[in-house]
């Protein structure tokens, strides 16, 4: 723990933007879901 080095912070960083990405990509289906299925009725 505690690396400091620019490519261990690159790699964190990146994980950090996958998980905020995949979070941001179910919200919007989620959305899109739910618009579809107003439409429905």
């Amino acid at each position: 723990m505690g690396d400091k080095s620019p490519k261990a912070n690159q790699k964190k960083s990146g994980q950090k933007n996958a998980k905020v990405s995949s979070a941001n990509a179910k919200k919007s289906a989620a959305i899109a879901n739910k618009q579809a299925a107003g439409k429905k009725k």
